[in-house]
């Protein structure tokens, strides 16, 4: 699916009788510190959820037995960093920054996949925190388009202003950051805000309170990612991955309230939200 991008794509749900997992797209997970195993194989579960062919999961070497044991059969574990040169060779498109960590180590590994990776890439988490210092993602430095899911927290750090100023202008600052590095931003929170860097801007309608909790953000990377990996351009992967990620957050408090709605719930209800909004 390299270099498959295109912008005429849309959602469906039906595929070809003579199609494989490969023509679905190969999603891989950059993942995984102590006390945050849980976060890449969210990630990872999400994108399965949402239509990828195949998933593998990279994880440093410390955690990867932890994840091995908790990942479910369907994904690929390998520990870093010996195997990223061949997992890079046949990966679609890289989710990075789920549960990563903030070190000096992790920030080094991020700059190493933006400079090196050929593949779209959507960071989030602490993936965002390595960008910090970056004046531009554009294509000119990397092959591969590039999306960003910051939190308003996430957004205020990485423009070292305060979060006020980030929620007083959501729509103007998505905009001029996409425009700045190149990449589709994903400012998340009330009506979610998805901004290209030439300037479209769309304000999501679906989500609801309830999804205010840990390893949201998680769950929506690996939807956006799945979606690259099957041939969307990453501004209109965005776009219906937020959509889709509200969509089941809604469909999960209908049945349960938004007091008890966790990720793991939404993540559940990823094949409805497909089926009701397709």
């Amino acid at each position: 699916m390299k270099g498959a991008r295109s912008k005429t794509w849309h959602l469906s749900t039906r595929r070809r009788a003579d199609s494989h997992k490969g023509d679905y797209g190969h999603v891989l997970v950059v993942g995984g510190a102590r006390g945050m195993t849980g976060a890449p194989i969210l990630c990872a579960q999400a994108a399965l959820r949402s239509g990828a062919g195949l998933v593998s999961l990279a994880a440093p070497k410390e955690v990867y037995p932890v994840i091995d044991r908790k990942a479910p059969p369907e994904i690929m574990v390998h520990p870093l960093p010996g195997g990223l040169p061949a997992l890079l060779k046949r990966a679609s498109v890289l989710a990075v920054g789920p549960g990563l960590g903030r070190g000096s180590v992790q920030k080094r590994l991020v700059r190493r996949l933006l400079a090196k990776s050929t593949q779209p890439m959507v960071i989030d988490a602490d993936g965002i925190v390595a960008l910090k210092s970056l004046k531009k993602l554009k294509r000119s430095s990397r092959a591969g388009e590039t999306v960003i899911t910051p939190h308003p927290g996430e957004m205020a750090n990485l423009l070292g202003i305060p979060i006020k100023e980030v929620q007083s202008n959501r729509k103007g600052i998505a905009v001029a950051t996409a425009k700045r590095l190149g990449a589709v931003v994903v400012l998340k929170g009330h009506h979610t805000v998805i901004a290209s860097p030439s300037g479209r801007v769309v304000l999501n309608s679906t989500g609801n309170p309830g999804m205010a909790t840990a390893g949201m953000g998680d769950v929506l990377t690996g939807v956006i990612a799945a979606l690259i990996g099957q041939g969307a351009d990453a501004f209109h992967a965005a776009v219906a991955g937020v959509y889709l990620h509200g969509l089941a957050g809604d469909l999960a408090a209908k049945r349960q309230g938004q007091v008890s709605l966790t990720a793991g719930d939404v993540l559940a209800a990823l094949p409805a939200a497909f089926q009701k909004a397709l």
